[in-house]
């Protein structure tokens, strides 16, 4: 029996217990445990039948259903419910329908720059330098640092852009999709200037407004950045396991899979030899303009005198919206005016590339709707109440940690757990030290805490939407994606808890746990890693 199916049947277990001992119905000012048991529903139907959309649509009837207290009669009705009701909600949703204009626009000028040579180009010039299979993976992940101001934007351009070298050099999807999506989000969530900042500042001013605590809430998030052990790490292992090579678990299995596999496949004279339009001006100039074009919309769409005041009120989502349109029209426009393409073919190309997204699409607007359904429930609430009524300091941020990090698993959303935590998390942190500044550590831990722990769940949760973009992006199937990342992030996540998180709670610095979390983390993949090519050649 697969792990996959396993861990469904454990979680199938889990949502049988919960409805035995359920005592009442579940709403959001009185949660209960039925509350759980969509995304569980969900997350335990995707690893045992390995189709993330019908996974998705049955948490989702069980939640439409639950809203009815499982009334048999109103079985029917829920089911209506999930499209008439809460899918339509989620698609009426402003800041949602920017991210589906955002990943069409960005899906069709992929379509336009693939079709024109120029992500060939791109990968020609990449491949002068990516010669090998380490340096392939190496420079995916210094991509997705690179591109640190958005999270949705890393996922989409470097995934896509990077696909072809990472095929030619006979590496995964899940291997891709894993370097993709664990570089987004961690290093959008600690850069200086990010939408990732923006949002995080914003929800850290409006915890502190009734508070004691000192400081600015852009000066209390750079104090934050040294207890993210998690982004951190989890950054500095997609390093080392780019670096050495060396795999294990699943994506150990995966790698083999697709060195085999592809050693079978004679390659074709065109992937070998020229093609006439490999003009990497034709990818990279739509690139740039797109990445220029967010930035200048960040600054263009927030107030303030300071960076931190301008960037913290940007609209990020107009921001996004507009580099995507002016990257796609200039990858359209380049393509005709110099004759690559014709007019039929361009559009050909740019619908197609549009085509390909939709799958992840409806799956975006079903998670979206699961959310929902689990603020109605009061998912988070409940998740709060149980996990959070012990609370010593020492390990304060720790159990942070944890509720952040089960939150973003269950709900699918890191910011959503951001949201819920931020206001909840600070005063009581705040008043656990008893507004003492000598342990004013424990509450920038804390903070930190919410943040990484939201990562974490994002990173292992098959219904989060940047880990579904990472997979569309990838073009890799999403359950694997899931599989085969899980492991990593969970090795990570207990390495960033034992040796950071708990340690700096009890007082030690920050450098040393993170220091001890670093050599850990190389021993275990020397250790316990192989290289998928030794069982090839």
């Amino acid at each position: 029996m697969t792990l996959g199916r396993l861990v469904g049947i454990g979680f199938g277990v889990f949502i049988l217990l919960i409805l035995f001992m359920a005592d009442g119905p579940s709403t959001e000012a009185s949660p209960t445990a039925l509350s759980v048991l969509p995304p569980m529903l969900a997350i335990g139907m995707a690893f045992l039948f390995r189709q993330v959309i019908f996974a998705l649509f049955m948490g989702l009837w069980l939640g439409a259903w639950l809203v009815y207290d499982m009334a048999w009669g109103q079985l029917f009705t829920a089911f209506l419910d999930t499209t008439q009701k809460y899918a339509l909600s989620a698609l009426v949703d402003a800041d949602h329908m920017a991210i589906v204009i955002f990943t069409m626009l960005i899906a069709g000028m992929v379509g336009v720059i693939s079709e024109n040579g120029g992500m060939r180009g791109i990968v020609d010039a990449i491949a002068n330098w990516t010669n090998n299979r380490k340096r392939a993976q190496m420079g995916t992940a210094f991509m997705g640092m690179g591109i640190f101001f958005d999270d949705y934007a890393n996922t989409l351009v470097v995934g896509n852009t990077m696909r072809p070298v990472t095929d030619k050099m006979k590496i995964s999807r899940e291997k891709l999709a894993y370097l993709v999506d664990s570089t987004a989000a961690p290093i959008a969530s600690i850069a200086l200037i990010s939408t990732w900042v923006g949002y995080e500042v914003g929800l850290i001013g409006d915890a502190i407004k009734d508070t004691s605590i000192p400081g600015e809430p852009y000066f209390i998030f750079l104090n934050t950045i040294m207890y993210s052990f998690y982004p951190i790490l989890a950054l500095a292992f997609v390093l080392m396991v780019a670096k050495t090579g060396r795999d294990f678990g699943p994506m150990l299995t995966a790698e083999k899979k697709a060195l085999a596999r592809d050693a079978k496949k004679p390659v074709s004279p065109d992937e070998e030899g020229d093609h006439p339009a490999s003009r990497a001006r034709y990818a990279v100039i739509p690139l740039l303009s797109l990445i220029a074009t967010v930035i200048g919309g960040i600054f263009v769409t927030g107030e303030g005198e300071t960076l931190r005041d301008i960037v913290g009120s940007a609209d990020s989502y107009k921001a996004l919206i507009w580099g995507s349109l002016v990257g796609t029209s200039m990858a359209i426009a380049m393509t005709m005016l110099q004759g690559v393409l014709t007019f039929e073919e361009t559009f050909e190309a740019f619908t197609d590339g549009m085509t390909s997204v939709i799958g992840a699409v409806i799956i975006l607007v079903m998670s979206w709707s699961l959310a929902e359904i689990t603020g109605v429930l009061g998912t988070a609430g409940y998740l709060v109440a149980v996990l959070g009524d012990y609370l010593p300091m020492a390990v304060l941020p720790a159990i942070v940690f944890l509720v952040a990090a089960v939150t973003a698993l269950g709900t699918g959303s890191s910011w959503g757990a951001m949201g819920i935590l931020m206001p909840l998390v600070v005063p009581l942190v705040w008043a656990v030290v008893d507004a003492d500044p000598a342990n004013i550590h424990i509450l920038y831990s804390s903070i930190s805490c919410v943040l990484a722990g939201a990562v974490w769940g994002d990173h292992c949760s098959p219904i989060s939407d940047t880990t579904i973009l990472s997979s569309l992006a990838s073009d890799c199937n999403h359950v694997e994606h899931v599989r085969t990342q899980m492991p990593y992030a969970l090795t990570v996540g207990a390495v960033a808890i034992i040796l950071g998180t708990i340690p700096a709670g009890l007082g030690l610095p920050w450098w040393a746990g993170l220091g001890a979390g670093l050599l850990v983390l190389w021993f275990i993949l020397q250790r316990f890693g192989q290289n998928p090519e030794d069982s090839i050649s």
